[in-house]
């Protein structure tokens, strides 16, 4: 429980020290871009071997297949509409904009952490945590550009740490019994959501910021999950 709470904190605290560091200290784009395109290569290794390839000897190809399909159709879905509708800079709509890519993230985490010591989850856990940190970041910057308040900032991104920390303990806690094949399709849907959020928000967002550094990044980030794995 203790290491469970710990992988946890860490990652959703990724979030509330990536907002501090956008409200109030000054990051270059090429800067941001770089570690977002970090985050993005990370994420790549962790949701092939985390939660694609073992959800594959849980249940079967073709069951891995559709809920990873799902889950990009999902998230591409919600993201048309708070991109066309709800408006992805204000109130509800950036709040789901800032959750879409990160409940599935930490549901899957949770569902990993299910049987599992601490160093076997270590890739997944910090290429989360990469990712978390720069997006936190971007978005506080984001936000102060367009006169929110730091205390605002601060306090959205607190709230929605505690969200994905929240949907973390739901994946750890009420699926812990689940069938494996259950959880084999939730790994894949969200696998499925965050590969959407890589192509559509994550690296366009590193290339316009750092494109000519932007592949080199995604591939450091690649190898330092791969380093990460290894410990497992």
């Amino acid at each position: 429980m203790l290491t469970v709470a710990i992988v946890i904190l860490v990652v959703s605290g990724a979030l509330v020290i990536g907002a501090l560091w956008g409200a109030f200290l000054s990051m270059p784009r090429q800067v941001e871009g770089f570690l977002i395109a970090i985050a993005g290569g990370a994420l790549i290794l962790s949701l092939v071997s985390e939660l694609i390839e073992p959800a594959i000897h849980e249940s079967s190809l073709t069951n891995a297949l559709i809920w990873t399909g799902v889950g990009a159709v999902v998230f591409t879905g919600i993201d048309y509409l708070i991109d066309e509708y709800w408006g992805a800079n204000n109130g509800g709509g950036l709040l789901a904009a800032i959750t879409l890519d990160g409940v599935p993230e930490n549901l899957a985490l949770g569902v990993a952490l299910i049987g599992a010591g601490p160093l076997q989850v270590a890739a997944l856990a910090g290429s989360i945590f990469l990712s978390n940190f720069p997006e936190a970041a971007g978005g506080a910057k984001e936000m102060k550009r367009n006169g929110m308040g730091k205390k605002k900032i601060i306090g959205l991104w607190g709230f929605t740490a505690l969200i994905l920390s929240i949907a973390a303990l739901a994946g750890y806690f009420a699926l812990a019994n689940a069938d494996p094949v259950i959880l084999a399709s939730i790994k894949c849907f969200a696998a499925g959501a965050v590969v959407a959020s890589l192509a559509t928000e994550v690296f366009p967002t590193a290339f316009k910021d750092d494109h000519h550094a932007a592949g080199i990044a995604t591939v450091i980030g690649l190898i330092l999950a791969l380093a990460l794995s290894e410990l497992g």
